[in-house]
């Protein structure tokens, strides 16, 4: 398979790129920044310059053609501001979903996050109640189309704790912590798990190994 991963140079995003290359899979990574390349090759993926705050439907098209799938992992990151949590964590989205559309690639994973609501409220800290609307909103975006299999992804606290193999995963899973390792090897799952297209599911660690965690959520 192919798979094109937006905010190819992220944490989660790094993890997927090496499974998908350890079993034979052609992987991009899109990236906004031309001194990540290197490590995206590491990763055994190609990386593609592009900036989803200013690119067009038809340039992220062209990226995606000829895909089996992509999959939306970028976020605005540490340190950004609530206009940026808007125009990366949903909008970056809602044009990636746009270009998978025009580009016929129907098999479309979201990285969001437990908590999320298009109607969250602010709370004490505003940014991260900005976080949670533009995840919540990104989420009911995709929803809404029926042109993608779209599966949505809401871990919960990360961690940087080696993978277990062993999850939780269902639409609702209560609170818990998720190693990255663990999401990265849930999204490969999920690639292959045509099953989850049109589920909202959350993830947390728990005792259930991968593989049959999705074929679980996919009624398998």
């Amino acid at each position: 398979m192919r798979i094109v991963i937006a905010g190819g140079h992220g944490q989660i995003a790094r993890r997927l790129e090496r499974l998908l290359s350890a079993r034979g899979d052609e992987v991009a990574g899109i990236i906004r920044k031309p001194e990540q390349s290197g490590d995206l090759e590491a990763a055994g993926a190609e990386p593609v310059l592009c900036d989803l705050e200013a690119a067009s439907v038809d340039e992220v098209a062209g990226i995606l053609r000829g895909a089996d799938a992509a999959v939306f992992a970028a976020g605005a990151g540490a340190g950004s501001g609530v206009a940026r949590k808007d125009t990366v964590d949903r909008g970056a989205c809602a044009l990636f979903a746009d270009a998978a559309e025009a580009a016929g690639v129907r098999r479309f994973l979201v990285v969001s996050s437990m908590g999320a609501d298009a109607a969250a409220p602010d709370g004490a800290d505003p940014v991260f109640g900005a976080y949670l609307r533009a995840k919540g909103a990104a989420d009911d975006d995709v929803r809404a189309r029926e042109r993608l299999d779209w599966t949505i992804l809401r871990p919960g606290m990360l961690t940087d704790a080696p993978g277990t193999g062993q999850v939780t995963l269902a639409e609702r899973t209560g609170r818990g912590a998720v190693s990255r390792d663990d999401v990265a090897a849930v999204l490969l799952a999920l690639l292959d798990e045509p099953g989850t297209a049109g589920r909202t599911l959350e993830l947390i660690g728990g005792a259930v190994p991968v593989a049959g965690a999705a074929r679980q959520a996919a009624g398998n």
